[in-house]
C-alpha cells in the first residue's frame, strides 16, 4: 500500500525551501499532495489560481507529487483524501513552538493523523515566503530564493522592474 502525505501551506509564493521539502518528502512517501490553502484570512499577495500554478510549475516532473487547493481544517482535508500523515517544515527553532502547537491541536482533532516534521537543507533554513516578499518589495534580488518564474511573477505583482 502506497503511503501518502499532505504538505499543506499557503505557498505565497512557493520558495526553494518549499521545493526542497517536497523533494525530501517524496523520498519517504510514495505520494505527496501539496495542499495549497485558500488562506483568505491571511490576505495572500497572490491569488489561489496563481499560487496553484506556481506550485504546479515548481513541481513539474517530480514523480509522486500532486498539487491541489483546499479550504478549512487540514485534518478534514486529510480524512477526505484518506491520508494519515501531514508534513510540516521546521526551519529555525522559532518555528518549533507554533508548529508543535498546531501538531498537538491537529492530534486532538484527529488522533489517527500524524504530523511529521522535516527540515530543509541548511541553505534554505532561513527562507520564508514573508521574508522573500518583503525583500522583493524593497527591490532585493530574490533569484536565489525562488524559481525564476516566481521571481518574475513577484516583480509583476509588486510592479517592480
Amino acid at each position: 500500500m502506497k503511503q501518502i502525505a499532505i504538505y499543506p501551506g499557503s505557498f505565497d509564493p512557493v520558495t526553494n525551501g518549499h521545493i526542497d521539502l517536497i523533494k525530501r518528502a517524496t523520498f519517504i512517501f510514495g505520494e505527496v499532495i501539496v495542499a495549497v490553502a485558500r488562506s483568505a484570512h491571511k490576505q495572500p499577495l497572490f491569488s489561489l489560481a496563481d499560487r496553484l500554478a506556481m506550485v504546479k510549475n515548481a513541481t513539474r516532473g517530480m514523480k509522486g507529487v500532486r498539487v491541489e487547493a483546499f479550504d478549512g481544517l487540514v485534518v478534514e482535508y486529510a480524512r477526505e483524501n484518506k491520508v494519515r500523515t501531514i508534513i510540516r517544515g521546521l526551519r529555525m527553532i522559532s518555528d518549533f513552538e507554533y508548529e508543535f502547537q498546531m501538531a498537538l491541536t491537529n492530534r486532538r482533532l484527529a488522533e489517527d493523523i500524524e504530523t511529521v516534521f522535516l527540515m530543509p537543507s541548511e541553505r534554505y533554513s532561513y527562507l520564508s515566503s514573508k521574508l522573500i516578499k518583503e525583500a522583493a518589495t524593497l527591490g532585493a534580488d530574490v533569484s536565489s530564493f525562488v524559481p525564476s518564474f516566481v521571481e518574475k511573477k513577484l516583480k509583476e505583482q509588486l510592479k517592480l522592474k
